[in-house]
């Protein structure tokens, strides 16, 4: 059932009538380009959108309520690894939004015992990707004969999840991840974002050449602020007996051989394959 989660009538309705028991709220604004040009939106979503879910939930008395956030409510480092106690400094105000919301749901734990858990993932690929992300973005842009958009020096490094590890992560927290706790999903597999595009313009363009890869390769402007690193210790999640195990070779193959078939089946897609839009950030003032 398609609606939005900033309506509280219509999630009122959607549990008394579908009688939820358990939910994963992964609905959010999550493109970091947009959220600082759309910050009250971003702000509007991810943490009203989140209170009118916990409401709805805890009134509805759920088993379990899986909050899904990500590895950049952290901020950066370039060598501390964080674990779920590490502080959040979010640098964007899409991280803000969902360590905002944290909040929210971590409140209603302390206040009701209500059986809610927090997860952190790393980045995540794979087929039916929005092609706005990095991965399907350089993918899209090279079959198209088009170049990387690399925002920067291209020396931020990420770490990259394939989808089906991730699924495998959320299925093993909603049976054995304990209330009121967090969880990192994070990989040890972690590449810069330069590496990423000579990776798949080697795969997509069949070439090895440096120069022949910097052709396909073009730096724009970076965004106003941009981490470096998310590096995530999950040792919790091995504790519940969760590891990665999509190697990236198989999973950019799948993710790569998808794209070919399947691009233009997406609305709007020009708009997605487009650079980082140079304007002053925050400058929104209007709500959403």
């Amino acid at each position: 059932l398609q609606g939005d989660i900033c309506e509280p009538d219509f999630i009122k309705q959607l549990f008394e009538t579908e009688k939820i028991d358990i939910v994963l709220h992964f609905a959010a604004q999550t493109h970091v380009d947009l959220s600082f040009w759309h910050a009250l939106k971003f702000t509007y979503v991810n943490v009203y959108g989140t209170n009118v879910l916990l409401a709805a939930a805890h009134e509805a008395n759920v088993e379990k309520f899986v909050y899904v956030s990500t590895d950049e409510v952290y901020g950066g480092s370039t060598d501390e690894e964080f674990d779920e106690s590490s502080p959040k400094r979010p640098t964007n105000p899409y991280a803000s939004s969902k360590a905002a919301a944290e909040c929210f749901v971590l409140s209603y734990w302390e206040r009701y015992q209500f059986p809610a858990v927090i997860t952190r993932s790393s980045n995540v690929y794979g087929p039916h990707q929005y092609p706005e992300k990095v991965i399907p973005k350089f993918i899209s842009l090279l079959q198209q004969n088009r170049k990387c958009c690399i925002h920067g020096s291209g020396l931020q490094r990420r770490n990259f999840l394939y989808a089906t590890d991730v699924v495998e992560a959320f299925l093993t927290v909603l049976k054995e991840g304990k209330p009121g706790e967090i969880y990192n999903i994070g990989t040890n597999f972690e590449m810069s974002i330069t590496q990423l595009a000579k990776e798949l313009i080697h795969l997509i363009k069949k070439t090895s050449s440096e120069s022949e890869m910097e052709h396909w390769m073009d730096y724009v402007k970076d965004r106003p602020t941009n981490d470096l690193r998310y590096p995530m210790n999950s040792e919790k999640m091995h504790n519940l007996g969760w590891r990665p195990k999509v190697p990236w070779k198989e999973g950019i193959k799948k993710t790569i051989e998808w794209y070919r078939e399947n691009f233009n089946n997406w609305k709007n897609l020009e708009k997605a394959l487009e650079p980082f839009p140079m304007t002053e950030p925050f400058a929104e003032l209007s709500g959403p």
